[in-house]
């Protein structure tokens, strides 16, 4: 393999996928990204077994073909540090990639690209495309909320739902649910479910920009395989049954807070600072035009704030993990956001005042 090639080319799609190899692997060669140079083209694989990314880099000049791989951080770092103006130049020589560029010259240790696992093929069952921008804001509304280590495995992931008329991504941790969607002609005659890992919502999540570029999505029985401009994204699917997220949501709550979003984020925080260091717990103190949030930790410190809202009803008595109700304050967009609750022991219900296009639930706790 001999071919020559642009910093700037060669070190975007590496930064991406570095992100998806992990530091510590149990196969040596998942520490490695995969290079395949042909014809003009240089393609860049890397994966943990669980995501697969799949740079593409054309033209590139290319003197002899070949496929390889070496270290992925490595190559990366390499790239990193190296100035704009020389071009790069990569000559594989046995088992040692020789990389030069200007006065650097750099020797790199590879694996055989035999040894690097594919990610399978399979009968793809079901395709559509959406802009990214609408993709990026469904998984910037809800990814916060998926459980992380939770033995419950289907909450380690994101619920993507897509039916004839909408695509909604919708993530819970047994505490908390965050529901977003687009409107959309899908093409799908009945309701489809997949639940697509962290890792892998993450990773996509940074390929995605706020543009009305279409990603291609298609969905079978046991991945998932997003097409983002010169990138090729594969996830593996979550076996098992997601939660009727339904039945979470509450209604026919009878008390309807108006408040400031940044308003009452910030006070939130703020009596936050001395609630207690693992339930994060505050109770609210609703009465009318006012909200007052009170937090207190085992060292009997305690914070008191307040915050005017637009209110006119019963008083109300409630607790709430003060993190939770932040991440919500801040995955809305919206100046005014609306909380409808019904008594201490049911769900609030938290939604934007004027987009539809989200909510969110967070359970009460005792305190």
């Amino acid at each position: 393999m001999k071919l020559t090639i642009s910093r700037e080319s060669l070190l975007t799609p590496l930064q991406s996928i570095a992100g998806v190899v992990e530091k510590k692997q149990t196969m040596p060669v998942l520490s490695n990204v995969l290079l395949v140079a042909e014809e003009n083209t240089l393609v860049l694989t890397g994966t943990n077994m669980e995501v697969e990314l799949v740079g593409r880099v054309t033209p590139v000049h290319i003197d002899q073909p070949g496929r390889i791989t070496v270290p992925a951080r490595k190559l990366s770092d390499i790239c990193r540090a190296l100035g704009d103006e020389a071009p790069i130049d990569l000559v594989l020589e046995g088992d040692r990639l020789h990389l030069s560029s200007g006065a650097s010259h750099f020797t790199l240790s590879t694996l055989p690209a035999e040894h690097f696992p594919n990610v399978e093929d399979e009968a793809e069952s079901f395709r559509l495309e959406l802009p990214q921008k609408e993709l990026r804001r469904m998984f910037d509304a809800t990814a916060f909320a998926m459980a992380q280590q939770d033995v419950r495995y289907y909450l380690n992931g994101l619920l993507l739902e897509v039916d004839k008329g909408h695509i909604r991504t919708i993530a819970t941790d047994g505490h908390r649910l965050a529901m977003a969607h687009v409107e959309l002609d899908t093409g799908c005659d009945e309701v489809r479910q997949v639940i697509v890992p962290r890792k892998g919502v993450l990773e996509l999540s940074r390929l995605l920009d706020d543009v009305e570029t279409p990603v291609t999505l298609v969905i079978g029985d046991n991945h998932l395989r997003a097409t983002v401009g010169s990138y090729t994204f594969t996830s593996k699917l979550i076996e098992g049954k997601f939660p009727d997220y339904n039945r979470v949501i509450p209604r026919g709550g009878d008390k309807v807070v108006l408040a400031d979003r940044a308003t009452l984020k910030n006070t939130l925080q703020r009596a936050g600072i001395l609630s207690h260091e693992n339930i994060r717990g505050v109770r609210l103190n609703l009465a009318t035009n006012e909200l007052q949030v009170f937090a207190n930790n085992p060292d009997q410190e305690q914070a008191e704030d307040a915050v005017s809202v637009d209110y006119q009803g019963e008083a109300l008595q409630i607790g709430f993990n003060v993190g939770y109700l932040v991440d919500v304050m801040n995955a809305l967009d919206d100046d005014q956001v609306k909380i409808t609750l019904s008594n201490p022991n049911s769900s609030a219900l938290i939604e934007s005042q004027t987009d539809d296009r989200c909510l969110y639930v967070v359970m009460p706790m005792r305190l």
